[in-house]
């Protein structure tokens, strides 16, 4: 952690996803660690939210509220809660686009108001119009992104300050995401004893499943014994279990659903697969797989070259490119020094760029320097660090 001298925050999330994938999980992580450092965090996100029942069940403090949609009941309850309880905090962060729109719009009409920092996990396209950018350069006080392509993204595709953008990696618990025992966690998981490729994602269509069950077709011949461990859940899962049976590969593919023990289920593999076609930040997955010194076949989008870098910890292919897939997953499937020494690599790098305390000290800078702003401005939003 920074010597730097920093008084406890309090610190607003908002989050309208219902879903529970990556950005939901690094907010929970995010949260717990400003927890143990003293701050106070408190989260917003509607009642169907995976986050909702994933914060209550941590014992984060959460509150219920319909903003899924832009819609005027979403509006009118975030804004009445900000009207209350807003001026208790110090900043607030929101995580997707929805909650964003809903927070800037009711800051208009609502004085006294924290700061706002947005968090961009994903390296969806960005809209040039004059509301989006006055609510990334006005409304907004700092911009947060997962990954430095995601900075260089919105400065290159959008024109914005870079001044008013920092990239800070989600971060990764080394204690919990090691290397194991494999004999002891395939026993625990009740996986056989033959080498095994993993995924570890949510089940959508842009990760790439499908992808890897052709390249899967192809590899079952060149390679056999092998198989597929697909841990997640997901809108996809009916629709890959019926292909993984059309095809015949239900002796080689098993799916896990989610698992709260996926370090263990890590362990259970040789090497992890991510496709990923769109929308991705650095990938946890992926930084997870590199922490448990695994190595890793993935792709060119959004910021994942920052989680696997080609050729020394893991390889990477173009999207939607099945053979160059296939071949890669080959050259790792039938070379087990290279697994060892990517994996290693990984395990290295992990080691000194994907620490949790890592995570924590740069969303402490960037909180604490836009707080101290908006007090030397008068509580005006714009600005860079």
């Amino acid at each position: 952690r920074d010597p730097m001298t920093l008084r406890p925050l309090a610190i607003l999330h908002t989050e309208a996803s219902t879903g529970c994938g990556g950005p939901e999980l690094r907010i929970l992580t995010e949260m717990e660690g400003f927890a143990r450092r003293g701050h106070r965090v408190h989260l917003l996100t509607p009642p169907n939210a995976g986050i909702f029942r994933a914060a209550r069940e941590r014992g984060l403090p959460v509150e219920a509220l319909p903003i899924e949609w832009k819609r005027w009941p979403g509006f009118r309850a975030l804004r009445g809660w900000l009207a209350r309880e807003g001026r208790a905090f110090d900043v607030v962060n929101t995580h997707s686009s929805t909650d964003a729109w809903l927070v800037a719009y009711a800051r208009l009409t609502l004085p006294g108001m924290p700061p706002v920092v947005r968090t961009r996990h994903v390296s969806t396209r960005v809209n040039r119009s004059p509301t989006t950018r006055w609510m990334y350069q006005r409304a907004t006080a700092h911009v947060v992104v997962t990954g430095e392509a995601l900075k260089e993204q919105l400065v290159r595709d959008n024109g914005f300050d870079p001044a008013r953008i920092t990239s800070v990696r989600t971060g990764i618990d080394l204690a919990r995401f090691r290397p194991q025992d494999r004999a002891a966690m395939r026993a625990r998981c009740g996986v056989d004893d033959r080498p095994a490729v993993g995924i570890v994602a949510t089940l959508r269509d842009w990760k790439g499943h499908d992808q890897l069950l052709d390249a899967w077709t192809e590899l079952r011949a060149r390679v056999p014994g092998w198989q597929l461990l697909v841990i997640g859940d997901g809108p996809r899962r009916a629709h890959l279990e019926s292909r993984v049976d059309a095809v015949g590969l239900r002796g080689d593919v098993r799916f896990t659903g989610n698992r709260d023990d996926v370090p263990d289920w890590l362990a259970c593999v040789d090497l992890v697969a991510l496709p990923s076609y769109g929308e991705e930040g650095v990938p946890q997955s992926l930084m997870q797989a590199a922490a448990c010194g695994l190595p890793a076949v993935s792709t060119t989008v959004g910021a994942i070259r920052e989680a696997v870098v080609d050729g020394e910890t893991g390889l990477i292919v173009p999207p939607k490119d099945v053979p160059a897939l296939a071949a890669a997953l080959q050259r790792l499937m039938t070379d087990p020094a290279l697994r060892a020494r990517m994996g290693a690599a990984a395990r290295s790098r992990a080691e000194r760029e994907f620490g949790l305390d890592r995570m924590l000290d740069g969303m402490e800078r960037v909180f604490a320097a836009v707080v101290a702003r908006a007090a030397a401005d008068g509580g005006r939003a714009g600005g860079p660090l």
